[in-house]
């Protein structure tokens, strides 16, 4: 890793803000999409560049908004990957969002949330606290391949369990669902029920497919290369260069997934995170 002095912390405007703490990934997904070429990384993607003066930032530019409202992180970088277990800066910048009675929606696909429960659970009852989860594949053998470098699938229902204990609303991520590996119906019954049971309040899923761009297709291939040889022939004959890459049960997994939702308390299923972001800028509670 590598350490920056950044200019600034929060994107966004209105009622939600976005920051990313860290730039580039240690969990080695084999499709993320941060790895494009559109972001213009300018280091290698597993070099992490640091935000140092992040808490620095957050605290200024936190003290400037006239409106409550919730911070996003992890939407292009996990706040949990490995160097947080030392650094930990998305913890400070936690205790900063409480300090100063700001809502916060964290996504990870890692466990080491867990050791922040004790302040996303003050932030929730101060504010509000919405903690996302990705949750692509239920079978650990083959989240080892496709997520290699994170906690399985299993421990990370374990952890929306136990935000659920202390009253944290949870939302699993099902994305991305890949073509010819993990787009089955088996797969996705055994994420829901899980869902069910440790009471997720919304699942978000773009499209149950794939996107792939420059940068980020060429890993991809690689690795389908790696592990699934053959696949990229397959890939390429059905899809060619195409960005977005639907499954071929797409309407019947959605159908699916919709109707198992339906068994859910206050759970709602979404193509995408505005309708829920809404949600929780309404009920942020001042």
């Amino acid at each position: 890793m590598h350490f920056v002095d950044a200019k600034g912390i929060l994107t966004g405007s209105g009622g939600y803000y976005g920051m990313n703490i860290y730039r580039g990934c240690t969990h080695g997904c084999i499709y993320c999409d941060s790895r494009s070429k559109c972001y213009q990384f300018t280091h290698p993607f597993e070099d992490i560049e640091v935000k140092q003066n992040a808490p620095e930032l957050l605290e200024k530019a936190l003290k400037s908004k006239r409106k409550k409202c919730m911070i996003g992180t992890g939407a292009m970088s996990d706040p949990y990957m490995h160097c947080e277990e030392n650094l930990r800066l998305t913890r400070r910048c936690l205790e900063i969002i409480l300090e100063n009675d700001f809502g916060v929606a964290i996504q990870t696909k890692s466990d080491r949330i867990l050791r922040d429960i004790d302040l996303l659970s003050k932030i929730n009852s101060s504010a509000k606290c919405v903690v996302q989860m990705t949750l692509t594949t239920y079978d650990d053998d083959l989240c080892r391949i496709l997520e290699p470098n994170v906690c399985n699938t299993k421990r990370r229902i374990e952890v929306l369990e136990e935000m659920h204990k202390k009253g944290i609303p949870t939302i699993a991520w099902l994305t991305p669902i890949l073509p010819f590996i993990n787009d089955t119906e088996d797969n996705i019954t055994a994420i829901l029920n899980e869902c069910v049971r440790v009471g997720v309040k919304g699942i978000i899923d773009f499209g149950m497919g794939l996107t792939l761009r420059e940068g980020d297709r060429e890993y991809y291939y690689a690795a389908l290369d790696k592990h699934f040889p053959g696949m990229k022939e397959r890939y390429i004959k059905r899809y060619g260069n195409a960005y977005e890459l639907q499954i071929r049960m797409q309407k019947n997994l959605w159908d699916y997934s919709r109707e198992s939702v339906r068994t859910m308390e206050s759970c709602q299923l979404r193509m995408n995170v505005s309708d829920l972001c809404r949600n929780c800028r309404t009920n942020i509670r001042r």
